[in-house]
């Protein structure tokens, strides 16, 4: 398996956490970068390969080390869960090697019918989550995602604890950022949000987000609230994951933080500006009702794009139609219910 962004990679946890539990016999060796190894740390039968995209594993000659590399591993079948030249390059030889392989269908037409302008087919398309267990079943695998097992909350050691706190009663994460603008709530309303949240003494509100003009942005959003802290930069991103798994709630934007929340069985609530949960990138095992989506009754072009990428004139102001209010309430309510 071969994979690339961050949310891409979260997003295979859960349909591999629940193959593993399905087929304790069946070996899985994954095959990405080795900054995601942590996010299969403890799934058992699970054997993770760096790949080196850098050096040994880089271009064209690099992928036929890689697949000389991964004969070690005595691979039956090949689950191609990225689709991109490179896995279809690596796929294609174990293929002509006599191994069974199967690749996912990303469903380019559907998508782009739910983000044209005109003649718009807006109906909510298989998710990611689906469409990696019909590759499964492609292998002679069927995966069952309606029970589904999320690793317990990790211990937070002293490094953490020194940060946040100990009496905490009730940990909210916020990750406002995305990789497009045009997925990323405005700074001003985030914080109002922020503002209106950090009223209730027994929240603890921890901010994430990388990079240097983030980490300066996030001291703005946390400035003068006792109870607001910017993690960024504060961390290695092994224990970033362990303080997330402690989250009460996750709200964040159409983002890779989105997933990872999700994969350590978090509850998650969404913020969708140009793109939309219909495009099948929610996160894994949320209610619809924790997305919350701009006004396509003002934006009836929404969603514009499937990742973000595309901006469209006039519709930069979309996501200021998702009230700080609603948010507030819709974070009050889910930590109610927890």
């Amino acid at each position: 398996m071969r994979l690339s962004a961050m949310g891409d990679v979260a997003m295979t946890v859960p349909v591999l956490r629940a193959f593993v539990k399905q087929y304790p016999d069946v070996i899985i060796t994954v095959i990405s970068r080795p900054f995601f190894k942590s996010f299969f740390d403890g799934i058992p039968n699970i054997t993770f390969f760096a790949f080196d995209e850098k050096e040994r594993h880089k271009g064209f000659l690099g992928l036929l080390r890689l697949f000389q590399d991964l004969k070690r591993f005595d691979i039956d079948v090949f689950a191609d869960l990225h689709n991109v030249l490179r896995s279809k390059i690596v796929r294609n030889l174990f293929a002509l090697s006599g191994k069974k392989t199967a690749s996912v269908d990303k469903g380019r037409a559907e998508k782009k019918a739910l983000t044209q302008p005109e003649n718009k087919v807006f109906e909510q398309l298989p998710t990611m989550f689906e469409r990696h267990v019909k590759v499964f079943e492609q292998l002679g695998f069927s995966v069952d995602l309606s029970n589904p097992t999320f690793p317990e909350k990790a211990v937070l050691g002293p490094e953490i604890l020194s940060i946040i706190g100990e009496n905490h009663q009730k940990l909210i994460g916020i990750a406002p950022f995305a990789q497009y603008d045009s997925k990323v709530y405005p700074l001003d309303l985030m914080q109002e949000v922020i503002d209106k949240l950090a009223l209730d003494s027994t929240y603890t509100i921890l901010l994430f987000g990388g990079g240097k003009k983030e980490v300066e942005i996030l001291d703005s959003l946390s400035s003068n609230k006792k109870n607001v802290i910017n993690m960024a930069g504060k961390i290695k991103f092994q224990q970033e994951l362990q303080l997330i798994s402690n989250l009460d709630v996750m709200l964040s934007m159409d983002s890779g933080n989105t997933h990872i929340a999700a994969m350590l069985g978090v509850k998650v609530i969404t913020l969708w500006g140009a793109t939309h949960p219909y495009a099948g990138f929610s996160p894994f095992n949320q209610p619809m009702e924790h997305a919350l989506v701009s006004n396509r009754n003002q934006f009836p072009k929404l969603p514009t794009s499937v990742y973000g990428n595309k901006k469209v004139e006039g519709y930069e102001d979309a996501m200021r139609t998702i009230l700080p209010q609603t948010i507030v309430l819709k974070v009050k309510n889910v930590l109610l219910n927890h």
